[in-house]
């Protein structure tokens, strides 16, 4: 739990003018990405810019990309972690992209090696649709390397 930041002008282009809408917009977008709302409690404060998020997820997974769906959207700036995991695991790091970044230039500096990018590609998924598809400002997860290593296995024989 707690409070993450974001770049206010990079990310996805939700919000309009209606608090009301703006957190249907987020809710939507989560759904669109393959996550269920049932369960949660999101909120924006505009004075703010912070979206809050409680509730209770299935795994870190989950919760960690609720997160950034949530703070991936042009004009929040923070997004304050409430949710509970009904199954714990080791948490992510998180990176904000800067220009110039590629997904193997950000393995290399938190795996060792450029090749991990797969690693880093498919614990965004699917907020990323492809690798070269990242941008300034975007934040993304940095799973343990042996955690995300199992699940890709499993999903990739």
């Amino acid at each position: 739990m707690g409070l993450m930041s974001f770049i206010k002008n990079a990310g996805e282009k939700l919000l309009g003018t209606s608090k009301e809408a703006n957190v249907e917009s987020i809710k939507k977008y989560i759904q669109a990405q393959g996550f269920s709302t049932e369960g949660l409690d999101i909120s924006f404060d505009p004075a703010t810019d912070t979206v809050t998020v409680s509730g209770q997820v299935a795994d870190q997974t989950t919760k960690e990309k609720i997160l950034l769906c949530c703070g991936n959207v042009q004009g929040v700036a923070k997004v304050q972690d409430n949710l509970k995991v009904a199954s714990a695991t080791p948490e992510s790091q998180y990176y904000t992209v800067q220009s110039g970044d590629t997904l193997s230039k950000i393995a290399a500096r938190f795996y060792g090696d450029a090749k991990k990018y797969n690693l880093i590609f498919d614990a965004n998924r699917p907020m990323l649709s492809h690798p070269d598809k990242i941008y300034p400002g975007q934040n993304l997860r940095i799973p343990p390397q042996g955690i995300e290593q199992e699940k890709i296995v499993e999903h990739h024989p």
